[in-house]
């Protein structure tokens, strides 16, 4: 405990993605020698290279963490032996039947167990089901003949990470710590106070593991809320978006939420369905969750209606064998994250309709390889030219992301479709349909 109250310790992360990568940046910055794992030889390879694969962290943070001697990077899971401190922060997918995959989780256990020494801490960080640390890694690490609580400790903090968020940062959003014994409890605090603004210990890993969901589930059934409004008030002819921001003026007892065409990223699409899986198994119905989920995860296939539809109308075509430019293949503005991006669901609904469809993103040059959308990936972005917007049937806004030229893309296309209500300050030629 005094080790790393002194900053002494040496913190290991495992998983250098979205969440590992800038927790690693946040240990370093304060002088904390940190080594990251991952089985991707690519990020290691970049990492060392003094490249940064994540459109957020520049090249020049990674120089310096390695010119400083503080960041260390490998595949090699031997080196868990020297660290004093083992963060987990893998991903926390669905399965192709929408339940919990705890594999990474469970197999980082598996990886790590082998070289686990007394006196370690290991605390997960990824999004997960109460019960997942105590019982489930727990129990994969016990299998290297050490007792939890006894000769290694653990503890679950929540990762609250936002890509791209300018206001918040790793260092600065407070960190919720539980873990099931004072000690373990004391050495994460202890781990985290040094390099994140506050931190708040609760009672135990599971009541962790609850808050992660709960904030998750709360914006989950929030969007789905003005998602089925959209609807709603659009049969009506009245706009959802005038009606949000009428209402975000009651300066109490309203939260603005804003409709979309489906939910991305790495948690909100995911942690509903991990409370849902594991309520089943104490008999608990979860209507509400569940429904809300079937809501946001319906709205691909209401845009594509709502396109079609709109063609049909404006410029009496039909989807197939339309051209349509999709703006915005990440899965929020400003950022290159794609995991779970509606956009994607777009593309493959729209081709399934017989449409031609192209993208532009900025951020997104090239589609990734991704766990649902293989068959998309390769595919480049198009640039945003005059002369593209004109050779389009319709430019479909997926993602609003800040910069991009929406006055040309008023001048120049026939029809918009704007899921993100982002042509409201733009008049022009193009007939705007939002969606």
């Amino acid at each position: 405990l005094e080790k790393i109250k002194s900053k002494q310790a040496t913190i290991g992360i495992v998983g250098l993605g979205y969440v590992g990568l800038p927790l690693a940046q946040a240990f370093c910055r304060q002088g904390v020698k940190t080594v990251g794992f991952d089985i991707d030889q690519k990020k290691i390879d970049e990492i060392e290279a003094g490249r940064s694969y994540i459109k957020h962290i520049g090249d020049h943070v990674i120089q310096k963490m390695r010119a400083d001697d503080l960041f260390d990077v490998t595949t090699d899971f031997t080196q868990i032996s020297n660290v004093d401190v083992i963060i987990i922060c893998v991903p926390t997918p669905l399965s192709k039947h929408r339940e919990p995959d705890l594999g990474p989780v469970l197999n980082t256990g598996k990886s790590i167990m082998p070289h686990l020494q007394k006196g370690q801490l290991v605390i997960l960080e990824s999004s997960t089901y109460p019960g997942t640390t105590d019982t489930e890694l727990a129990g994969v690490l016990a299998q290297s003949g050490l007792k939890k609580d006894e000769d290694f400790y653990l503890a679950y903090s929540p990762e609250r990470e936002d890509p791209g968020n300018e206001t918040f940062s790793t260092s600065t959003i407070p960190k919720i710590v539980g873990a099931d014994t004072p000690l373990a409890r004391d050495m994460a605090v202890a781990v985290y106070e040094g390099v994140i603004s506050e931190v708040i210990p609760v009672s135990s890993s599971r009541t962790a593991e609850a808050i992660k969901l709960t904030e998750n589930i709360f914006r989950s059934v929030n969007i789905a809320l003005v998602n089925e409004l959209k609807v709603i008030f659009d049969a009506m002819d009245i706009d959802v978006w005038d009606v949000i921001d009428g209402a975000a003026t009651k300066p109490f007892g309203f939260m603005p939420f804003y409709p979309g065409p489906g939910l991305g990223g790495h948690c909100i699409p995911i942690d509903p369905f991990y409370l849902t899986y594991k309520a089943r198994e104490y008999h608990v119905p979860t209507r509400f969750i569940e429904l809300a989920g079937e809501i946001n995860t319906k709205m691909p296939q209401l845009v594509v209606a709502k396109t079609g539809q709109a063609l049909s109308q404006i410029s009496q075509k039909a989807l197939n064998g339309a051209s349509i430019l999709i703006i915005g293949m990440a899965y929020k503005k400003n950022v290159d994250d794609m995991r779970e991006s509606p956009s994607l669901v777009l593309t493959e609904l729209l081709e399934a309709e017989g449409a031609k469809v192209a993208y532009h993103d900025p951020y997104v040059t090239v589609i990734p390889r991704t766990r649902q959308h293989n068959d998309l990936a390769g595919r480049e972005s198009l640039d945003l030219t005059p002369k593209t917007i004109s050779q389009m049937d319709v430019v479909l806004i997926s993602t609003n992301h800040d910069g991009l030229d929406y006055q040309m893309l008023a001048d120049n296309a026939a029809l918009i479709i704007d899921t993100r209500n982002a042509m409201r300050h733009f008049p022009g030629k193009a007939t705007v349909v939002k969606a």
